[in-house]
């Protein structure tokens, strides 16, 4: 006589939001993590000079530092370039309804910032490029900081904030290609153009094998970096090109093209390719630190972008858009955890600094300011939204 056989229970993967948010809050903590390391190292006697001889050393034709920053960090823009396409097509921004907030909240989100920063600093000779410093929100501190909350923050805010950040994403990098793009190669951008081409023919012709994709983005990397043209638009470039398989109402499509490369570089940018960034950009030099140094313009404009700015925008929008009945605030929410929410918003640690650095190439010192008015805004803004989202209120409608 045969015996039952028992059933196991079949592990269902996680989403592709649920994979996303688990992902981002681990990767928040390392990057916390290498920020302090390098405010340690920048600011210890034995460890400042190595560290700063490291990066400024030349490593073939890029200095250390510009490998991390033109060239790692052009994986990290392919890596938001993938994620952004796989939520306007197989994700939260699929429907054309549920884009209107994300939208809505991102523009106003990014432009309150600005105007604030130039509010601030925009009469000061040479400040005004950095504008757009405060625009972007930091998804991984972000999503880091509400995973310490835990089941206090509603699902449908911790999605909404990654869909309003990465529609975010998207502004940060029109802005990188258009705002800072000085000098053009038109020779070396036709070159990118011809290869740009070439992935959109394998894609038009069905190729799903990832090998073409990624040496078409090598190369094209290579003629932007030679065109004038900042070299990480590569990454989103490439990324809208990779084929995606559409599965709705479903984990990721396993033979999705777009899907695996996602899934394979999402730890290396996560717990690899970010915190070295912060390794390499978050140092701060905090010795002659004076309450002088903290009341300069560009470092109040920075700040008070990220603090006051981000949370104007985004928490006067939704209550805009939701009075007006252009679109519903977050399912589940309270207007006081929304609130906390637009907080968490003013993290804008990494795009921020990364856009410091292209609004003041080879000026140390303003870079050292942008630094300590990111560090300042976003800390505010962390530890704001944290306590208001803590102490919130549950019910709808507080």
């Amino acid at each position: 006589m045969t015996r039952p056989r028992t059933l196991r229970p079949v592990r269902r993967p996680l989403s592709a939001a649920r994979a996303f948010l688990a992902g981002e809050a681990a990767g928040g903590v390392v990057l916390i993590a290498a920020t302090a390391a390098a405010m340690l190292i920048a600011n210890l006697s034995l460890t400042s000079g190595p560290y700063a001889g490291l990066l400024h050393g030349h490593l073939g034709p890029l200095t250390v530092h510009r490998w991390i920053d033109d060239g790692l960090m052009a994986l990290f823009f392919l890596l938001v370039g993938l994620e952004i396409k796989r939520d306007f097509v197989d994700g939260q921004l699929s429907h054309p309804r549920r884009r209107t907030l994300p939208f809505i909240v991102a523009a106003a989100g990014m432009a309150v910032p600005a105007l604030v920063y130039l509010a601030i600093a925009g009469h000061v000779p040479g400040l005004a490029r950095g504008w757009a410093i405060p625009a972007a929100t930091d998804i991984a501190f972000a999503v880091g900081v509400l995973a310490l909350l835990g089941p206090r923050v509603p699902p449908a805010l911790k999605i909404f904030l990654t869909a309003v950040a990465i529609v975010d994403d998207m502004g940060a990098v029109a802005i990188i290609a258009l705002a800072y793009t000085e000098a053009i190669d038109l020779g070396a951008l036709a070159g990118a153009a011809g290869v740009l081409a070439l992935m959109l023919a394998c894609n038009r012709r069905g190729v799903r094998w990832l090998a073409p994709y990624m040496a078409g983005f090598v190369l094209l990397w290579w003629l932007l970096l030679l065109s004038g043209v900042h070299a990480t638009i590569a990454g989103v470039a490439t990324a809208m090109l990779v084929p995606i398989t559409r599965s709705p109402g479903a984990p990721d499509d396993a033979g999705s093209p777009l899907h695996r490369l996602e899934h394979a570089l999402g730890p290396w940018v996560a717990f690899g390719i970010v915190p070295l960034f912060a390794l390499a950009n978050a140092g701060i030099p905090l010795h002659g630190l004076s309450l002088a140094t903290l009341g300069e313009p560009l470092v109040v404009a920075v700040g008070a972008g990220l603090f006051l700015g981000k949370q104007a925008g985004v928490f006067g929008s939704i209550w805009i858009a939701d009075r007006m009945g252009i679109a519903k605030r977050p399912g589940g929410a309270s207007w006081t955890q929304i609130y906390g929410l637009s907080l968490l918003a003013g993290i804008g640690f990494t795009m921020s600094l990364f856009i410091g650095g292209l609004a003041f190439p080879d000026d140390p010192p303003r870079v050292d300011a942008v630094k300590l008015g990111v560090l300042a805004g976003s800390l505010l803004s962390a530890l704001g939204g944290f306590v208001v989202l803590r102490t919130a209120h549950r019910r709808v409608g507080m």
